[in-house]
């Protein structure tokens, strides 16, 4: 499986920091970057604040403080043909939780698990009281709502095709 990457996304790499994810609904990074004129407009829509300014001014969705609810507000908003009408599916952003998480070293906390909507996050009990977490790919829409909560910041949203690469690394 070959992988299209442009060469903005080839030297945001060497930059450092986590990727740029795009809006819901958006088109390939490279279509993406081509189209937008860097109006804001999309900034502006979005009612919970998650899409903000990223790299040379470019649209990014930011979990630190909000999640997406799929409004599409900002794909109504663009008049720059940055993002795909057709698309039935947001993107193929899901959520991940490292090691860091608490519940793994025996301390209660789940408060991902309360603020995921679709139940994509659940807790299966292991020895020691403590418990391990786990998220149903199938059910997770990579909202991102469980990221903001996090008092320990061990989830992350990742593109599935990164995933992927990762595990047959």
């Amino acid at each position: 499986m070959s992988v299209a990457v442009s060469r903005r996304s080839l030297f945001a790499r060497f930059r450092g920091g986590p990727t740029q994810l795009r809006p819901p609904w958006s088109r390939s990074d490279a279509l993406f970057t081509e189209n937008c004129s860097q109006c804001g407009k999309c900034i502006e829509a979005c009612p919970t604040g998650l899409i903000t300014s990223g790299h040379a001014g470019y649209p990014i969705v930011d979990f630190t403080n909000t999640a997406c609810t799929f409004c599409g507000a900002c794909r109504q908003a663009c008049d720059d043909d940055c993002f795909d009408p057709d698309a039935t599916q947001a993107w193929t952003l899901k959520a991940i939780i490292s090691q860091a998480c608490v519940e793994t070293k025996g301390v209660a906390c789940r408060v991902c698990e309360d603020s995921c909507e679709t139940a994509a996050i659940r807790f299966r009990p292991a020895l020691g009281g403590r418990s391990t977490p786990e998220i149903s790919s199938g059910n997770c829409t990579g909202c991102g709502a469980c990221v903001a909560v996090c008092p320990v910041s061990a989830i992350t949203v990742t593109p599935d095709e990164m995933l992927a690469q990762e595990a047959t690394t």
